[in-house]
């Protein structure tokens, strides 16, 4: 997969995932949630989606708090794989919120 230019995240990032940032080759967000076990089960599910796309999350969980960090070590930066995972994380996190 091959990385991505900044340019090209940036404008993603605007158009599509208003909520994570652009820092250090890599994409990032904080997920709050109203316990550690909504927190964790978020984990979860999501981890099972990256599991399926054979890409993974930096992430730390601090109680309600999720924090994650997106790119492809190995194109050393962003691919889409990481605007496609941050895409699902979104849709997650916002069903998560509704209920």
């Amino acid at each position: 997969m091959e990385k991505l230019s900044q340019e090209k995240i940036k404008e993603h990032l605007t158009k599509h995932l208003k909520d994570w940032s652009f820092e250090n080759n890599s994409i990032k967000r904080e997920l709050k949630f109203k316990t550690f076990v909504d927190a964790f089960s978020f984990m979860t599910a999501i981890a099972l989606q990256a599991e399926k796309m054979d890409h993974h999350p930096d992430w730390t969980n601090v109680y309600n708090t999720v924090s994650i960090v997106l790119n492809t070590h190995s194109a050393g930066g962003v691919t889409q794989n990481d605007l496609d995972l941050a895409e699902i994380i979104d849709k997650a996190y916002k069903r998560s919120q509704s209920i």
